[in-house]
């Protein structure tokens, strides 16, 4: 956070509104979500992961500033107003559109073990689930040239499957990317609903709650290093982000640095 006020009391002001943002962004229900989402199926780093379903401690002094999913959050809240404005019936009755309902991804064996989030916008009449993504303008710009990545994509099916799920016959999934910007810039990703991506994330997320469960680096701490990160990591918005760091269990020094000191090893060796 950075805050900056004309004179003294002006400064004590800036700091106050800084701190209220802040701690209402960390009490929020989706910072206080334990269990891993469909949003977060798809990261590509396997130690994030693994943090997430341990439920690990964060590294200390790591405070992640939170304007921007205050403002993602204020956007999602703005679009369901929208929405729900617009609704209208179908010809059999039912309403078109289903705003920010709860789907289940895949039921658990318990509520813990299952994976459900909330379904951003799904049109009955097109059979389209949305997902709205508030972004900086050189990020869109990025999504538009090369695409959503495969995080954002593996999100979008598994909203579709938890859609499936719900009785609905999902036929394309759609990613709309709005920048932060001074005038409206709108990008949109979209491809045919495709069970299979859904199901191989989750496949994925199994392999990696069973490498957990074998390597055990609770009891042996050691082992965090057998659980990788990956270069297509986002390590500046993870909260297990520890620069420097050579005890995983007090935090990750971040895919970069563990990178650069492998190829150092190899050098040396």
């Amino acid at each position: 956070m950075i805050a900056t006020g004309s004179d003294d009391f002006a400064q004590t002001l800036a700091e106050r509104v800084g701190g209220l943002i802040i701690d209402a962004a960390l009490h929020a229900p989706r910072s206080l979500q334990k269990r891993i989402g469909p949003s977060e199926v798809g990261d590509p780093c396997e130690r994030k992961l693994t943090y997430k379903m341990y439920d690990w401690p964060e590294p200390e002094g790591h405070d992640q500033d939170p304007i921007a999913s205050v403002l993602g959050t204020g956007f999602h809240s703005w679009m369901e107003e929208a929405f729900i404005a617009r609704q209208t019936p179908l010809p059999d009755g039912r309403p078109r559109y289903k705003v920010e309902e709860r789907v289940t991804v895949r039921q658990g064996a318990t509520e813990a073990a299952t994976l459900s989030g909330s379904s951003d916008l799904y049109d009955r009449a097109t059979g389209t689930v949305y997902d709205w993504k508030l972004t900086g303008t050189s990020t869109l710009d990025k999504y538009r040239r090369h695409g959503p990545g495969d995080q954002y994509r593996k999100q979008a099916h598994l909203y579709g499957l938890g859609q499936e799920n719900a009785g609905e016959t999902p036929q394309r999934v759609a990613i709309v990317f709005v920048a932060r910007y001074h005038e409206l810039r709108v990008h949109v990703w979209t491809e045919p609903y495709d069970r299979n991506i859904a199901e191989a994330a989750l496949a994925r997320l199994d392999r990696i709650r069973q490498r957990l469960l074998d390597l055990d680096p609770e009891s042996h701490p050691e082992r965090w290093h057998q659980i990788p990160t990956s270069e297509q990591a986002k390590c500046r918005f993870c909260p297990w982000l520890k620069p420097g760091s050579t005890d995983l269990t007090v935090g990750c020094p971040g895919a970069s640095t563990e990178a650069k000191s492998s190829q150092l090893e190899a050098l040396i060796a």
